[in-house]
């Protein structure tokens, strides 16, 4: 057996493994839970009989905290508000977490999955929730559209990269 015993081919790419040790990027869900639900329904039950159409604002914002260097918490949070020319018909606040674990990626990667990738996979769960704290609430079930969470982080990417272009530099390179 020669010197590259240590070596893994995979789709053409040459990689040394330092004593078998897994340098492969990997990223995954490791659990995922409702951290807080808050469902008020302040009018009722004059609010069942009302007929107008009401403005539905919906609020969403993505953390993270940093559990460990590979584990870190998503939360999602959601905030929906639906009022009508009579008042407030209903207020639901979501937070639905994310464990994810996150080993041997760049910062831009962990990053990227943090903000985007992590948010997308956990949405659908969140929407879920919020259709039937809805429908208990008494009304029919509110079905948040898709969001492109990938494409709500490339423009902020971009606008963050637009405000540092006209910034001076902090130092010297």
């Amino acid at each position: 057996m020669s010197d590259d015993s240590n070596i893994i081919t995979d789709l053409g790419l040459e990689m040394p493994l330092p004593n078998g040790a897994d340098t492969g990027p990997a990223v995954g869900i490791i659990s995922q839970y409702i951290k807080d639900l808050s469902v008020e329904n302040p009018n009722a039950p004059e609010s069942f009989q009302w007929t107008d159409t009401p403005q539905i604002d919906v609020q969403f914002n993505i953390g993270a905290r940093e559990l460990s260097d590979e584990v870190s918490e998503i939360e999602l949070k959601i905030s929906i508000n639906s009022k009508g020319p009579s008042g407030t018909q209903f207020i639901v606040e979501l937070a639905y977490c994310g464990v994810v674990g996150m080993r041997n990626l760049e910062d831009t990667q962990k990053h990227a999955f943090t903000y985007a990738e992590a948010p997308r996979l956990l949405f659908p769960f969140a929407r879920s929730v919020i259709a039937n704290a809805v429908r208990d609430a008494g009304y029919q079930p509110l079905l948040l559209e898709p969001i492109d969470f990938n494409g709500i982080y490339l423009a902020q990417l971009q606008a963050q990269q637009g405000e540092g272009a006209g910034a001076e530099p902090l130092g010297e390179a």
